[in-house]
């Protein structure tokens, strides 16, 4: 066998072994692999969160007339033996990204790759991160006032078989040509209402009911999205809308999360019966709005921690 034939061989037995381009990633002979809700929060359960954990403050503190007010007519405190379990939602909420950790990189491949339905990893770094809606190459400068609880919140929705059916959902609605916005920007937003919701003890009686803390907060973060979605679509929302957007929805959530709740409820039934779009087909009504690239998403995530009543808009 000639030289050439030979040296052509091995280039194509090559082939086999060519790994997929991961940016500033190391390659591997493996991809990453998919992390559920579940390990990564038993990770958070069984690391030290000490330093984390004295950050935060469980319930938002009231004095004089609003304390009583609260104490008269306000929801039910959290039962005692629910108090750690909220604490730890808290406390995750603390915590940062870090690129360092093994766990934190699984829970941002495995959104990556439920949102993008691509089979190969990618980097930790870059561009394609804002295709999903950060604000930037890197995820972690997004984080603040929701922390890793707001990839958590994601990697929930993600996971589960009739909730990733709503996130692709709501991502199709985020690139509209016209009613688009930073997904996982505002997903990192109901985070932030949801942690407030927690703190003002608005969920404080579904969690007695169910005996349960973080299900509870993962359906009224879920339930909360899928609200927002609802209007920003039937009311043909744009970004320009969104502080406005965000503070009705955060006053009905805290307001009713029961009735929110059911909302979602009947959303994952319908999906279980096999219903394609809950949300409806987009249609855009008037003159075309102006590209978000030259609009300012406004948020709740800049909020001070205690602020719990009144305007909000950055």
């Amino acid at each position: 066998m000639s030289t050439e034939v030979l040296r052509a061989q091995e280039e194509w037995e090559a082939v086999d072994n060519i790994q997929p381009e991961t940016g500033n990633q190391a390659s591997s002979d493996q991809s990453v692999q998919l992390i559920s809700f579940s390990e990564a929060l038993q990770h958070f359960q069984t690391v030290d969160l000490s330093s984390f954990k004295k950050r935060i403050q469980p319930t938002i503190r009231r004095t004089g007339l609003a304390a009583l007010r609260h104490c008269l007519f306000g929801p039910p405190k959290l039962h005692r033996g629910l108090r750690e379990e909220r604490d730890l939602v808290l406390t995750i909420a603390q915590c940062g990204l870090d690129s360092q950790d093994p766990v934190h990189g699984r829970v941002l491949q495995t959104i990556y790759k439920k949102l993008t339905g691509s089979k190969f990893d990618c980097a930790l770094y870059g561009d394609h991160w804002e295709d999903l809606g950060f604000q930037g190459a890197n995820p972690a400068t997004d984080l603040r006032g929701a922390g890793f609880l707001a990839l958590l919140h994601l990697l929930y929705l993600v996971m589960d078989s009739k909730t990733l059916l709503m996130a692709q959902e709501i991502f199709r609605l985020s690139r509209h040509h016209i009613q688009q916005f930073p997904f996982c920007l505002m997903s990192v937003n109901i985070t932030r209402i949801a942690i407030q919701a927690l703190r003002e003890e608005c969920l404080s009686r579904e969690c007695n009911r169910q005996q349960k803390v973080i299900p509870v907060v993962n359906s009224f973060y879920a339930a909360t999205f899928l609200h927002l979605a609802h209007i920003w679509r039937t009311q043909q929302k744009t970004i320009s809308d969104s502080g406005f957007v965000l503070k009705d929805v955060e006053v009905l959530a805290k307001k009713s999360p029961r009735r929110l709740l059911k909302t979602l409820e009947s959303y994952l039934a319908g999906v279980s019966k096999g219903q394609a779009s809950l949300l409806g087909a987009q249609k855009c009504y008037g003159p075309q709005a102006p590209h978000s690239k030259d609009l300012t998403f406004i948020g709740v995530c800049d909020l001070p921690p205690q602020s719990s009543e009144g305007t909000w808009l950055i």
